[in-house]
């Protein structure tokens, strides 16, 4: 016993200094990198953010509903929940089925699928927006069959769509990918061994095991999709009442010198995002609980 308790102790006295010193920082250090960091976050996201809320309400509450309540203000409210209520649910059944068989299956072309997941994020969104215009444009092959059958895509709701679904469609699917080739597919075989269905075992096994990561990914896809500026500004046409989402107004009545108004619909924006925040921290709390107790059994 005496023998086994002495490992632990001779083999911390023999472990690298470096690795010894870089556990144990010294009081100052750890203090000097925790200014560090929350100086950062307040220079770079509280004070942005406390400023913008500030000049939302230089003029009053009043002031600041009043512009919200404007006529082409209230469309873009609605564009944009619009937008992310056609181009979530997309990337939520896009996300599922390429995280499926990424994790499930071995297929010829698995990693460029993976690598054309991830092409979002390296692609400008404007340069995007530029190749849906390019495709769906008056001077494409593609866009004159639009124009005779009267179906408009660009600077219209599909387009912006297809834009918005474009930037934002790895959220939810780089979010289970990573878990459900972790978790591998001994469940599933488990519940088709014993007679379940396909989409049973899927509704049963894999969906309960997925759940809160998977609404971790839709709750930022749902962020990115309501942020949007680059893609959708290409795609838009900027028409008044009609086409500009919540991005697109605050430029604009900012370029009018409508500075208050802006900030109030900026101020919106940001709202939304702290809600989004809120969701985002409480499903982190939860989905570690999780994974504590699934360690712990």
């Amino acid at each position: 016993m005496s023998e086994m308790a002495a490992t632990p102790a001779r083999a911390r006295r023999g472990r690298p200094p470096a690795l010894y010193r870089v556990a144990t920082e010294a009081p100052l250090a750890r203090w000097a990198l925790i200014v560090l960091a929350l100086g950062f976050l307040t220079l770079f996201i509280a004070l942005p953010l406390a400023v913008v809320l500030t000049e939302a309400l230089r003029k009053g509450l009043g002031a600041a509903v009043a512009a919200i309540r404007e006529p082409d203000t209230v469309s873009a409210i609605w564009l944009t929940l619009t937008v992310a209520a056609i181009a979530v649910p997309l990337n939520l059944v896009f996300g599922i089925a390429a995280s499926w068989s990424i994790a499930k299956f071995d297929f010829p072309g698995k990693s460029l699928l993976i690598t054309l997941i991830d092409l979002p994020f390296s692609v400008s969104p404007v340069v995007a927006g530029l190749i849906f215009v390019l495709v769906f444009g008056a001077e494409s092959w593609l866009g004159q069959w639009l124009i005779e059958h009267d179906l408009k895509v660009i600077f219209a709701l599909p387009g912006i769509v297809l834009a918005t679904v474009f930037v934002t469609f790895p959220f939810v699917a780089r979010e289970l990918i990573p878990l459900m080739q972790e978790q591998g597919t001994a469940d599933e075989e488990a519940a088709l061994t014993l007679g379940a269905s396909g989409l049973r075992a899927f509704l049963t096994v894999t969906l309960p095991n997925i759940r809160w990561a998977l609404l971790y990914g839709v709750l930022l896809c749902n962020a990115r999709a309501m942020g949007e500026f680059g893609a959708v500004a290409v795609v838009s046409g900027h028409i008044r009442g009609l086409t500009n989402t919540m991005p697109l107004q605050v430029e604009i009545l900012y370029n009018e010198y409508a500075i208050s108004a802006a900030f109030a619909v900026a101020s919106l924006l940001a709202l939304l995002a702290l809600v989004t925040l809120a969701l985002k921290s409480f499903l982190e709390w939860r989905h570690g609980d999780k994974l504590a107790s699934r360690s712990r059994h």
